[in-house]
């Protein structure tokens, strides 16, 4: 992908070394931004324009699916993925019902699968926007089309 650098990237984690891990691993193909909790996260979500969101499940305080079902309320375009060290099957159950996850992976990562994974969140983010675009062009040009028929019909 060209535009690499313009994907922005959220990880949420409780565990510094994995936020340091991440961002040295992909700060150079991606625009990274990572949080020490959910209420840090949610603080960066509302003052960035996040395409994928990455978050760890078992964190003190908010679990990584609460604020994956957060997003989808707040940011429903946005691209959610849960990256965990645990197979909780309950939790990957949220995070597919309540946070409408893209992508499920197990710590510890693999940098390119998960850059790979990164790289096709953001090719559906990018598809959803466009074709939420060709709508909007759509609803324009049948409203003139209706105009002009309504015109046509009163001359």
């Amino acid at each position: 992908m060209s535009e690499q650098s313009n994907i922005n990237v959220l990880y949420v984690d409780d565990e510094e070394n994995n936020l340091s891990a991440f961002k040295a691993s992909f700060r150079r193909h991606f625009t990274v931004f990572t949080a020490i909790s959910a209420d840090e996260g949610k603080k960066i979500l509302a003052d960035n324009e996040i395409h994928v969101l990455i978050t760890d499940q078992r964190m003190p305080g908010t679990l990584g699916t609460e604020l994956l079902a957060q997003a989808v309320k707040d940011y429903p375009d946005q691209i959610r993925i849960l990256l965990t060290g645990f197979s909780d099957i309950e939790a990957i159950k949220d995070a597919i019902n309540r946070g409408q996850i893209y992508h499920y992976l197990q710590k510890p990562w693999d940098d390119a699968n998960l850059k790979e994974t990164i790289e096709s969140a953001y090719k559906v983010y990018h598809l959803k926007k466009k074709q939420q675009e060709l709508s909007e062009q759509l609803l324009v040009t049948n409203e003139q089309l209706e105009f002009m028929l309504r015109q046509k019909l009163l001359s």
